[in-house]
């Protein structure tokens, strides 16, 4: 985050975070985002998938939904 990156992988950004913590990471992705970077993130949490601008789900490594937000 310090070095201004485009694109930001993240793998599960919240899953050992209290739900007060975690709502301040997906707020600072969020704001990331908006200042163009691009964020790739896997989660198993609906909550924080309701950040995303596109949700691709998949089943045994196919996609089987993909949704533009």
């Amino acid at each position: 985050v310090v070095a201004n990156p485009s694109i930001i992988l993240a793998d599960e950004p919240t899953v050992n975070l209290d739900s007060k913590n975690g709502t301040e990471v997906m707020e600072l992705l969020k704001k990331l985002n908006g200042s163009g970077a691009t964020i790739v993130m896997v989660t198993h949490s609906r909550r924080d998938a309701q950040y995303a601008s596109r949700i691709i789900n998949l089943f045994d490594g196919q996609v089987v939904e993909n949704i533009e937000i």
